[in-house]
């Protein structure tokens, strides 16, 4: 009777334990060098969620494109850092170009510089119509990009963003991953509306990667938030983090959280 009530409970313990993943992502989302900026950001991020759909491997080659601040940097760098190879494919920077972008870069370079995890990051351009070789071609397993097609719709139109996917295909090995993460505009809204919200509608970024040369292997809801309506004063930057309304309905604006996200998941046959 003892050994049917223990062999019982066993079972039951094993079915009810929570999942341990042995791929080292948890430890690099709670590594001690992320700050609690950072770490304030994971309830709308999901990075240990998204990273595993997009099954990221700690001995992968994996470039993050534009990652500004470096948020996700800061999880992949050392996700890698002992096994694999990290491209940070940062902004371009012309001669008298953009103020924004050149600080952004040189806020980058000083973080990782004082982060022993980055030892094995290698920092390249990107820009989706002046620098669009990033990485070796046919040298990645992972592309990821977060948050960015709006930025290149905006700015370069459709051919850009077309480009952009080009530029990853290009760089993927035969079976890689381009991950996608993008502010999600409902198909039933204008297009005009992509102009400028910095939401973008799923049909055109899969469209885009098909006509790259990408096929959709997934979609996950990971990242979509309900509270979300999309049509905002200013755009998806009214939103935490950034509250470009300032103090107007910002409980209002905090208590949405961030933006409703697509994440796409495509593979290079």
């Amino acid at each position: 009777m003892f050994k049917k009530a223990l062999k019982v409970a066993i079972t039951l313990s094993l079915f009810s334990s929570p999942q341990v993943f042995a791929d080292g992502i948890s430890d690099a989302v709670n590594n001690e060098n992320r700050s609690v900026k950072e770490r304030s950001r994971d309830e709308y991020r999901h990075p240990q969620q998204t990273l595993r759909f997009f099954d990221v491997q700690s001995e992968m080659a994996v470039a993050e494109i534009s990652p500004g601040g470096g948020w996700y940097s800061s999880i992949l760098a050392p996700l890698l850092n002992e096994k694999g190879q990290f491209y940070a494919a940062h902004f371009y920077i012309e001669e008298g170009g953009n103020a924004y972008y050149k600080k952004s870069l040189d806020g980058f370079m000083q973080k990782i510089s004082q982060d022993d995890s980055y030892k094995n990051t290698k920092v390249t351009a990107f820009h989706p119509t002046k620098a669009m070789d990033f990485a070796p071609a046919n040298s990645l397993d992972r592309v990821l990009t977060f948050r960015n097609v709006h930025n290149w719709y905006m700015q370069t139109g459709q051919e850009g963003v077309d480009s952009a996917f080009s530029s990853f295909f290009k760089a993927l090995k035969k079976g890689g991953v381009l991950g996608v993460v993008e502010h999600k505009l409902p198909e039933n809204l204008a297009d005009d509306a992509q102009n400028s919200s910095g939401y973008m509608k799923q049909s055109v970024v899969i469209a885009a990667a098909e006509k790259a040369g990408f096929r959709l292997l997934a979609q996950s809801d990971i990242n979509l938030n309900p509270l979300d309506t999309t049509d905002h004063e200013k755009g998806v930057w009214t939103l935490p983090p950034g509250l470009r309304l300032g103090e107007k309905d910002q409980a209002k604006y905090l208590t949405i959280g961030e933006s409703s996200r697509m994440t796409l998941k495509f593979i290079k046959p």
